[in-house]
């Protein structure tokens, strides 16, 4: 089975995808650490609002604009990136990147400020930055078309909201060139008339209540938008490439337990009907089966070494309780190779503590870079 850098060998866009509570974050900054250790330039992405991310990195915080990792605090905690190679990182704030959209869309500053300055863009653009999936792909546009790193890592919501966050660009299409939008940009429509008419006597009842002339403003923005219509058209159809470019991968991530399986499953199934370029699955928190000797006279054997054969008999139970999480795990595991069809299912196993800083993602990037044979070594030191 291939490590997770062949697999990532010559691509520039790696989209980790995942039920929640998989380690998803830490598989992504894990991702990053690893390939700029080789290096590259990566710059890692999370659209988490949790300080997570800037914690495992030593960072106080992460904003929209990618920041670079300390090579001192990297060098400390065990990664060390040959030359050239960097860490940075950056965590997604849709407002700002949907501000960002607009000043760059917009045909003249007099357009841009139109919008930005109108009172529904800034509702409507308040509320996506509580759902986030489609300026997830345009941030990541944003950075794939700069060209400034050699390998851009996202981390994504969980996977049923990660298929919104895939069918996104086509979504903003669809509204854009729906009717509803037509009906207020065309030279004729409701914005035009409501311009120009001005308010009636219900209008302005309901500015009194709303504070604000709610018609009037909805008219300036999609007369203010109309000119950036094209733009944001050709934009989507732009994210949707990068989609399916055979230069992104998309790894799935997930548990050994039955429903983050079937999760994975059906996230891969999505990706397939989608035609967008899968590279492998990475299941966390794997129990490797454990062998011993003598395992018809392992109690014997703890008493022996214990000194205690109270001890020694809660040892064993342990050790069969374990057993039978590993044996599990592979079933698991097996099937969601046979079902997905591929060989390229990386194995993390469950580690003694959580991953809470870079020793610790350079500890799981131990496993993620690893050939199966030296992963099955290093888990069971044999």
């Amino acid at each position: 089975m291939p490590s997770v850098g062949e697999v990532l060998d010559g691509r520039g866009v790696c989209i980790c995808a995942g039920s929640g509570g998989v380690g998803k974050t830490t598989t992504s900054a894990a991702i990053a650490a690893g390939m700029a250790a080789r290096g590259l330039k990566v710059c890692v992405l999370t659209i988490d609002p949790a300080k997570r991310l800037a914690d495992s990195l030593g960072l106080e915080e992460l904003g929209n604009e990618a920041r670079l990792v300390d090579p001192v605090l990297l060098a400390e905690g065990g990664v060390e990136p040959v030359e050239g190679g960097e860490l940075w990182a950056m965590m997604l704030d849709a407002k700002e990147t949907f501000d960002e959209l607009v000043r760059r869309q917009a045909p003249d500053e007099r357009s841009r400020d139109r919008v930005l300055d109108n009172r529904i863009y800034q509702q409507i653009s308040g509320a996506l930055a509580g759902s986030q999936e489609y300026m997830a792909m345009e941030k990541l546009y944003e950075l794939h078309a700069e060209g400034s790193f050699d390998l851009l890592v996202l981390d994504t919501p969980p996977s049923r909201d990660a298929l919104d966050f895939l069918d996104a660009p086509k979504r903003l299409t669809q509204f854009i060139e729906g009717r509803s939008m037509r009906l207020f940009i065309r030279p004729t429509g409701l914005a035009a008339r409501v311009a120009g008419r001005g308010a009636s006597m219900a209008l302005s009842v309901l500015k009194r209540i709303v504070g604000f002339d709610l018609i009037a403003d909805l008219a300036e923005f999609f007369d203010a938008f109309s000119g950036m219509v094209d733009g944001f058209r050709e934009r989507a159809r732009r994210v949707n490439e990068l989609l399916a470019d055979p230069e992104t991968c998309f790894l799935v991530v997930c548990g050994p337990q039955g429903e983050t399986i079937e999760e994975a499953v059906y996230f891969h199934r999505k990706l397939a009907e989608a035609e967008l370029p899968f590279g492998g699955v990475i299941v966390n928190k794997v129990h490797y089966a454990a062998e011993v000797e003598d395992d018809e006279n392992l109690e014997g054997a703890l008493v022996d070494a214990l000194g205690d054969e109270i001890l020694a008999g809660r040892v064993a139970a342990n050790f069969a309780d374990y057993r039978a999480l590993s044996e599990r795990d592979t079933r698991n595991v097996d099937r969601l190779a046979t079902e997905l069809g591929t060989s390229t299912v990386i194995r993390v196993p469950y580690l003694d503590e959580d991953v809470h800083d870079i020793a610790g993602l350079a500890e799981i990037g131990r496993y993620l870079f690893a050939g199966e044979a030296e992963r099955v070594a290093l888990a069971t030191g044999r």
